[in-house]
């Protein structure tokens, strides 16, 4: 599997869900004051702000984990919200813990998790709210997708915490596939793999070395022969590949030169 380079902080992807594999990030930003008085109540809510981070690949899901919240707090009925970013969809609530109710609107416009406990329990303060968000596969790898909104109100529909965030598609990892590992291989092997079109592959030796660099073509593949020959004996080759200010590598693979 491919790894990116460039993830957001506070994203995690550990509750089972094997498509989660690639990168979007959330950058959360400041929260705006709710001037809208709560009926009867003298002041208006404090709003504080949400923190949301998650990377996610073109025609992948991947879970957006929301925290941050330090009010008041909140008793049953209760309402984390989460709007979809432009252009995604949100498919799933995963969160298991008792207490909570996870809905999905029609389409997947939203999701929501509704408190149902004791007002005892803090109940937005002491986890994570999990939100599996869906991106199209013909999203475009560093574009940024506007949109998603953080909004928890209390039982009668107050805004107590709210978040805007910005969502950028990550880049789907290239593949290596030769020169074919295991095999003795003269000094200029040709090497060549797949990736996303028109991304620029830069391939690397095991001292970080540029052996060769090309951009992939329109169908995804990718080749390019070394500049100077690779020295005898054992050697391990890595590409990279970069689009839009976004990165992502391949595995590597060992190789041994005559």
């Amino acid at each position: 599997m491919s790894r990116s380079r460039k993830t957001a902080a506070a994203g995690r992807a550990a509750l089972g869900w094997a498509a989660a594999a690639g990168t979007l990030a959330l950058a959360c930003l400041p929260a705006a004051a709710d001037a809208r008085p709560v009926p009867g109540a003298a002041a208006a809510p404090v709003v504080r702000e949400l923190r949301a981070a998650r990377t996610i690949d073109p025609g992948r899901e991947g879970i957006v984990e929301v925290a941050g919240y330090t009010g008041p707090r909140l008793g049953a009925g209760s309402t984390l919200t989460v709007t979809a970013p432009a252009g995604t969809e949100l498919t799933g609530t995963p969160l298991d813990a008792a207490g909570y109710r996870g809905t999905v609107a029609p389409g997947g416009g939203s999701a929501a998790y509704t408190f149902t406990g004791t007002p005892a329990t803090e109940a937005w303060h002491i986890r994570t709210f999990p939100f599996v968000v869906a991106v199209p596969a013909h999203a475009v790898p560093g574009t940024r997708l506007r949109g998603c909104a953080l909004r928890l109100t209390d039982a009668r529909g107050a805004r107590r915490a709210a978040g805007a965030c910005e969502v950028t598609v990550g880049l789907p990892g290239p593949t290596l596939t030769r020169p074919i590992s295991g095999v003795l291989l003269d000094g200029r092997p040709e090497m060549s793999g797949t990736a996303h079109p028109g991304a620029r592959i830069t391939v690397r030796d095991k001292d970080e070395r540029t052996a060769c660099a090309t951009t992939a073509a329109a169908d995804g593949t990718w080749r390019c022969t070394p500049g100077p020959a690779f020295p005898s004996g054992a050697n391990r080759l890595q590409a990279t590949a970069d689009l839009n200010g976004v990165s992502a590598t391949s595995e590597q693979i060992r190789i041994a030169v005559r």
